[in-house]
């Protein structure tokens, strides 16, 4: 698809005319590359199929390339007040296509999307720094399987890395777990700082995650994060200590799984940390 099918003025136009400075506070850095942008609508799954929730719109540039680029339909939030001019026009400009509330993400209930059910939901979006693994956090804590059939997200390189990480590195944490224990997670690219205006001190990078059937269906979230987070609390510390808060005999319970009580938290499998969520007291 050409850039003439885009009949909107430029995004630096746009963002110009309607004094739409990021603001550092809301965590705001816009992509102003369409080329980029639009490799990025690209690599969302079934981009054509699909109702593309987008978090953090700000004027429009990944919005825009979602929407060149053959979404089905694109739903965007903005918590930002000040956008509503700038999406106005996109939605003007593709009036079947697109919509928007003017709302905070964290506070957001997704079911109630124009659509829910019809099509599959995915997310994709340039999330704020400031919000971002909050976000990420509660969509990945629901109920399973989630309202969401994927993930496209744009990120801190150091958040992703460690949404990615494997056992026995030092990335490796709460987050590796919560994510690869339902879900399959990749970087699929990064994204230099110089990409960004204004540009960050940090180096991005766009994840995928797609939602999957658990490696342990009957444990419940909020035992693993019990689990998860009185050991990776303490992760300089053996199993055998760290978890002294969770059970009466840590050693016994952890040598019934056979976990070693003297291993550290990053040295276990995701099932370790199943198994142990599994055997909590309630």
């Amino acid at each position: 698809m050409s850039d003439s099918s885009d009949t909107l003025p430029p995004l630096r136009e746009v963002i110009k005319r309607l004094g739409l400075s990021a603001r550092k506070s809301l965590g705001q850095n816009y992509l102003m590359d369409f080329n980029l942008t639009r490799k990025i609508a690209r690599a969302v799954p079934a981009l054509g199929d699909s109702l593309v929730m987008e978090i953090g719109p700000g004027p429009g540039g990944l919005t825009r390339a979602l929407l060149l680029e053959g979404a089905g339909k694109v739903v965007a939030i903005e918590k930002d007040e000040r956008f509503q001019p700038a999406l106005e026009e996109i939605k003007a400009a593709y009036p079947d296509r697109f919509s928007f509330f003017i709302a905070d993400a964290t506070k957001f209930d997704p079911r109630e999307l124009p659509g829910t059910g019809k099509r599959p939901i995915r997310i994709a979006a340039n999330l704020p720094y400031n919000v971002g693994t909050h976000l990420l956090v509660g969509w990945m804590s629901g109920a399973w399987p989630p309202w969401f059939s994927s993930l496209t997200i744009l990120l801190q390189r150091e958040v992703a890395e460690r949404i990615i990480a494997k056992p026995g590195t030092s990335a490796y944490g709460r987050l590796s777990i919560l994510a690869q224990w339902r879900a399959a997670a990749r970087i699929i690219f990064d994204i230099p700082a110089t990409a960004f205006t204004p540009q960050p001190k940090v180096q991005s990078s766009l994840v995928e995650i797609l939602a999957m059937e658990p490696l342990m269906t009957e444990v419940k979230i909020a035992d693993l994060s019990r689990v998860t987070a009185a050991a990776f609390g303490q992760r300089r510390k053996m199993l055998r200590s760290s978890l002294k808060s969770l059970f009466p005999d840590p050693e016994s319970i952890l040598r019934s799984l056979d976990i070693m009580p003297e291993a550290r938290p990053e040295q276990l499998s995701i099932e370790d940390f199943l198994k142990m969520a599994r055997e909590l007291p309630h």
